[in-house]
């Protein structure tokens, strides 16, 4: 019982601390593109040719420039015609032929280091998405799903470092940063839902179970989930205006925005009262725990929806744009982890009511 309760112990502290780093990084990556450094080390894995990035201009050849945009031409040639071999036409004529490839970013030491800070971060989430394969192990002999889900999760993130290479070959591609983002939220969830079915058996509820709270959280969850892409898409037209304009007149960029972000202003409003009418089912339940994290759900949405305001009607302040991001992504956390628990704990009240006569 003592070496079952210590690998449980282990297994879900990894596997939080896990989630919380990948949370982090989602807010390194904001503080990335917020800064413009996204191409801050233009080639992958290493910046500018070295594990360690230089720390001035005078360390690199005078010709790093073309050099570095030659490779990624090379790489992306090499991508378009895997595609083209697999049928993926017309994907692999838009790799290859955006424009984007072709820009060529000067050395700047702050937006270097604040990338490669970013890929570290990611390479720690990687030995510790290992360490939760590894400390799943036990499970195979009693619930399967639980080690299937971790190692799934590590497959997802050596996917997510391969498509982060392509990220800064294509020179930020917009599409492959909404599928980079997209992706985070995934392995989070499968992350969060591993660690919950490891502690189903603990987790107890005074409630009757009820289809509509249980559809309203999976609405919800889903519902979120296309409002963060849509964000994540109007992100790029952001980026798009900010190289158009040299980064500057940031009181101009609003109005340039086009149809996504108007979808996604609007959209907002649909949401806000979708959470409340929620978050109302959820308090009439009068769950300690279920009631904590609706609270917790709320605040994020408030928080988002005043961060939304104040870069409408404020310029895009650059240091609101990750907190936005991040905001986002807890919030489908926090929608993730209430579907998870009202799931499992509304079981178990309706298997305990089962009464059995002789």
């Amino acid at each position: 019982m003592l070496v079952k309760s210590f690998q449980y112990k282990r297994f879900r502290n990894i596997g939080l601390l896990t989630v919380f780093a990948v949370y982090f990084l989602i807010l390194v990556g904001g503080v990335v593109r917020s800064t413009g450094s996204g191409m801050g080390c233009p080639d992958w894995p290493k910046c500018f040719g070295s594990w360690v990035p230089p720390t001035d201009v005078s360390q690199l050849p005078d010709d790093y420039l073309e050099t570095y945009k030659q490779k990624r031409i090379e790489k992306n040639q090499k991508l378009a015609g895997f595609l083209e071999d697999l049928g993926f036409d017309k994907v692999s004529e838009t790799i290859f032929s955006h424009p984007s490839q072709y820009i060529e970013t000067e050395f700047n030491v702050t937006k270097t280091w604040i990338e490669y800070i970013n890929r570290l971060v990611g390479a720690l989430i990687g030995i510790f998405i290992f360490l939760t394969v590894v400390y799943a192990i036990p499970y195979l002999k009693g619930d399967k799903s639980i080690f299937y889900l971790a190692f799934a999760s590590f497959l997802l993130v050596g996917f997510q470092g391969w498509l982060g290479s392509i990220v800064v070959s294509t020179n930020l591609l917009p599409v492959t940063i909404t599928i980079h983002m997209a992706l985070a939220l995934v392995i989070v969830a499968m992350l969060q839902y591993a660690v919950a079915r490891a502690n189903k058996e603990i987790e107890k509820a005074d409630y009757k179970s009820s289809p509509k709270i249980y559809l309203s959280l999976w609405v919800l969850g889903i519902l979120t989930f296309i409002q963060i892409l849509i964000g994540t898409q109007v992100r790029e037209e952001v980026d798009l205006i900010s190289t158009m304009l040299g980064g500057v007149d940031r009181e101009l960029w609003v109005d340039r925005l086009g149809l996504s972000f108007y979808i996604h202003r609007s959209y907002s409003i649909f949401l806000l009262a979708l959470h409340i009418y929620v978050a109302l089912l959820l308090y009439k339940l009068q769950n300690r725990k279920l009631n904590r994290l609706t609270s917790i759900m709320l605040i994020l949405v408030g928080a988002e929806i005043v961060i939304g305001v104040m870069m409408a009607y404020f310029a895009i302040p650059p240091m609101l744009q990750p907190l936005h991001l991040t905001f986002a992504a807890l919030l489908f956390g926090v929608q993730f982890q209430l579907l998870i628990i009202y799931n499992y704990a509304s079981s178990k009240a309706k298997t305990s009511r089962v009464v059995i006569h002789n």
